[in-house]
């Protein structure tokens, strides 16, 4: 058994009772992941578009498979 004991024997893994990370600590993450998920959907779904932020066609291309994948239409 103490074997076992010094595997879990981890300062940043709770052994024991449960416990809750405060929301101020997953705020900034959480807005951080939502601003990330937010650039993604619009390189993906509009860009090259009507609301085109860069000129050329080359965002278009690099994410034209996505495109397909995710079921947005493009042409």
């Amino acid at each position: 058994m103490a074997t076992q004991a010094a595997i879990f024997d981890d300062r940043f893994i709770p052994v024991g009772g449960a416990t809750s990370i405060p929301v101020e600590e997953i705020l900034p993450w959480a807005v951080f992941g939502l601003l990330l998920a937010t650039i993604f959907l619009y390189f993906v779904s509009t860009e090259q578009g009507a609301t085109s932020l860069f000129a050329g066609r080359y965002v278009h291309e690099f994410v034209h498979d996505g495109r397909h994948l995710l079921g947005f239409p493009c042409h």
